[in-house]
């Protein structure tokens, strides 16, 4: 399975990109998807989830209320609305699939990455 993420970019602070992963398989369509983001110097860390129903969702303190996920099943494709963009959200986001993301170090897939920038 193949994990295409885009919609990364350059952005001003406050602003807002919608990432979008498509993958190459319906596989996932039974997995948990999400968004891993890794900045300079830090560790990978899980941004958002979202169950395979897409009945329940998971997110990082730092992007509640600011990031929303959301999948459409009959496209194998996931979503990353990232609204009120920080400087602190630039960052490599990668898109991910897992039978239990919320819990694992390393997920099944993880596709390549897309950067997102944000200045100031």
């Amino acid at each position: 399975v193949q994990l295409q993420a885009s919609g990364g970019g350059l952005v001003q602070a406050g602003g807002s990109l919608r990432l979008s992963c498509a993958a190459s398989e319906r596989t996932v369509s039974s997995y948990d998807m999400g968004w891993f983001r890794q900045a300079p110097g830090k560790e990978r860390e899980l941004v958002a989830a979202i169950t395979w129903s897409g009945g329940s969702t998971y997110y990082a303190d730092s992007v509640k209320g600011r990031f929303t996920i959301s999948r459409d099943n009959a496209k194998n494709t996931v979503y990353l609305q990232m609204n009120r963009l920080k400087l602190e959200d630039t960052a490599v986001y990668y898109c991910a699939a897992d039978p239990d993301l919320i819990v694992v170090v390393t997920p099944v897939y993880l596709g390549q990455g897309t950067l997102v920038t944000v200045s100031s």
